[in-house]
């Protein structure tokens, strides 16, 4: 069964779009992009999550990652 978002779709899209269109934009390659949005999760981790949880948070994060690059 899908999960159920608590964010709208056009909502996720709009942001979404926004992000990739500023690495188009500055022509980053993979590299670059993957370092760049890395960085970015690692601060949304250090800024947003509480220490005792950003361990188990990050390895269901990098467990969801992997299921969907796998589908």
């Amino acid at each position: 069964m899908p999960q159920q978002s608590r964010y709208q779709t056009a909502d996720f899209e709009k942001i979404m779009n926004q992000v990739l269109s500023t690495l188009e934009e500055h022509h980053a390659d993979r590299d670059l992009s993957l370092m760049v949005l890395g960085n970015a999760i690692t601060h949304i981790f250090n800024t947003q999550v509480k220490l005792a949880d950003r361990a188990a948070m990050a390895e269901k994060f990098a467990g969801v990652l992997v299921k969907s690059i796998n589908k």
